[in-house]
């Protein structure tokens, strides 16, 4: 084999590898989300975890992809470890799909029509015509991702011929053959595997190597048995480099990966090595074909799972002793950029990350004017804590959409990381507010001269109708109910008028000696913080507008004849019937 066949052989790998690339990201893409959202939803039990790893690592054909995405979610706290063993076994199944599609390339020659229609050199060039032909012509984004599909698995099979035809001079080379008979010891074999797949990062391409090696000749079972049990050993290097810099829980994800590939290839190798030294294999030095790896990989699988699986809580206390619990890891993580992976899953998270950032800032606000009535230490160093986390939500999401608006996504996913980067800014602005109505409340309860019962009742009115614009505002972008969201700005309205009349009405109390000059300060900053956060409700059912109709302007929106809109001046009248401040005097 010279330097041009090795060249020939890399080049055929790097095929393969952007083959299996393109193809896992089209059908994530198609997938929409969908898959990990179920991975997330549906764990409740072992057996489910275990089918919808299998299914998922099917699909998305990334073994790799799934343990990385499990690191992610329990580093996010989205699931639980208990939750992931049984996903984890899962995708060990799952991954040998892609051999046995590898396999097809073993077809010989023949003259059987229909046999050879099976070939890769027959059908790839029609499905990469096809791929090239939908990601041109459509319109869709969803056929665009079928073509990434079909063009991703072309290119891998074309780099499994090119792999095997690099490695024909092999079969006629001496030097070959040493080479191989040393792999039959099955412990330099198994280390082999590992090292080979760490390498390459993808048991899919290290089992694809030996199936392409054993067409050329050469690969007897004896050889290629303790290879395929290395392989999926060093399968667990994703998961392992994965856990780096994350919680306890998510590096103990990597130490179940690898504890029960561990315990597989120690369990399978030890039958191995005592039947066939009782029995002697007559197999062992029979050359293997891409089918039989393909057979034998699938065998290993399942038959690990099924000895391990009634195992997987031993499995999660052991990995508790290896990776034991720390101080440093009580800080919640808000949101993992291994996530990224994922972009169609990583958005519909950062939606859920954003609403439960929406419920603290509620807390706040309700607490902080429940305040201006009794003032409570322990509940305003509460409010104060969430105000930190808060900010810390504001920057995590942040830079985390940033990088998510940088990947592959579909139009309506761009729209949502629009949408939501400006959402953010105004729940971090509202929470501002918040702790300003609790310094306000502090300044009100801590002075010796109290509000006018007029003022406090005036307080009680405009901040209901802010709880209530804060509700609707945060219903209409959960749910995307264009009619709320259509009902929180003729609310806005009312809350503006509201507060401008309190406020003159509070400077005539002050002219007639009904309050006092002291805490007029703290009056006027507590009606000014509750405008503002309807504005900021305001601006978040705009939001939820321009993302079901991406035509609308916001400014235009805000500054067009409200009179015309029918809809508004009859909202407006219901909610001004219901939170109207009297003029002072009427």
């Amino acid at each position: 084999m010279d330097a041009f066949a090795i060249i020939t052989l890399i080049g055929g790998l790097a095929f393969f590898l952007y083959g299996i690339t393109v193809m896992s990201a089209g059908l994530e893409k198609v997938a929409g989300g969908k898959l990990e959202y179920f991975l997330k939803s549906m764990t409740s039990s072992r057996w489910k975890g275990l089918g919808l790893g299998m299914g998922i690592t099917a699909i998305i054909q990334s073994s790799s992809a799934v343990t990385v995405m499990l690191v992610g979610l329990v580093n996010s706290g989205i699931m639980s470890l208990s939750q992931s063993v049984g996903v984890i076994m899962g995708s060990n199944i799952g991954t040998t799909i892609t051999a046995w599609l590898l396999s097809l390339a073993g077809i010989q020659g023949t003259e059987n029509v229909i046999i050879r229609c099976f070939k890769p050199e027959t059908f790839t060039p029609i499905l990469a015509m096809i791929g090239v032909a939908m990601i041109m012509a459509a319109k869709s984004n969803k056929r665009k991702n079928v073509g990434s599909v079909l063009i991703g698995f072309a290119v891998l099979m074309f780099g499994m011929q090119v792999m095997t035809g690099a490695m024909l001079p092999l079969a006629d080379d001496p030097n070959f053959g040493k080479i191989m008979v040393a792999f039959t010891n099955p412990f330099l074999g198994v280390l082999v595997g590992t090292v080979m797949t760490v390498v390459i990062q993808s048991s899919s391409a290290a089992v694809g190597i030996l199936q392409a090696l054993s067409i050329v000749g050469g690969v007897t079972f004896g050889i290629a048995i303790p290879l395929i049990m290395g392989q999926n050993l060093g399968a667990c290097i994703s998961s392992v480099l994965a856990s780096i810099g994350v919680s306890t829980n998510a590096k103990r994800v990597a130490v179940i990966h690898v504890l029960f590939n561990l315990f597989g290839v120690v369990l399978f190798l030890s039958a191995f090595l005592i039947i066939n030294a009782l029995i002697d294999f007559p197999l062992m030095n029979k050359a293997t074909s891409p089918v039989q790896i393909a057979l034998f990989h699938t065998v290993f699988n399942v038959v690990t799972t099924g000895l391990l699986f009634p195992f997987t809580k031993q499995l999660e206390k052991l990995s508790k002793m290896v990776i034991p619990e720390h101080e440093s890891d009580k800080q919640s993580v808000i949101i993992d950029d291994r996530l990224l992976m994922s972009p169609s899953f990583a958005v519909s998270e950062c939606q859920r990350q954003t609403l439960k950032m929406a419920e603290l800032v509620e807390f706040n606000i309700v607490n902080s004017a429940k305040m201006l009535k009794s003032y409570h230490k322990k509940k305003a160093e509460q409010i104060l804590e969430n105000e930190k986390l808060i900010d810390r939500y504001e920057d995590k999401l942040d830079s985390f959409l940033l990088k998510l608006s940088g990947t592959s996504l579909l139009e309506s996913e761009s729209g949502r990381i629009t949408q939501m980067l400006l959402l953010i800014g105004d729940y971090e602005r509202m929470g501002d507010h918040a702790t300003n109505i609790l310094k306000c409340a502090e300044m009100i309860n801590e002075s010796d001269n109290k509000l006018s019962e007029d003022a406090i009742n005036e307080i009680k009115v405009i901040v209901h109708a802010t709880r209530e614009a804060f509700s609707m505002a945060y219903e209409a972008y959960k749910t995307d109910n264009i009619e709320i969201a259509q009902k929180v700005e003729p609310l806005e309205a009312v809350i503006k008028k509201a507060v401008r009349r309190s406020k003159n009405n509070h400077i005539q109390r002050l002219k007639d000696g009904q309050c006092n000059a002291e805490i007029s300060f703290a009056y006027s900053d507590l009606m000014n913080d509750l405008r503002r956060i309807a504005a900021h409700c305001g601006n978040i059912a705009t939001g939820v507008l321009q993302y079901s109709d991406t035509t609308l302007h916001k400014h235009e929106y805000n500054h067009r004849n409200k009179e015309e809109d029918l809809a508004f001046v009859n909202e407006y009248r219901d909610y001004k019937s219901r939170y109207s401040v009297q003029k002072r005097g009427e």
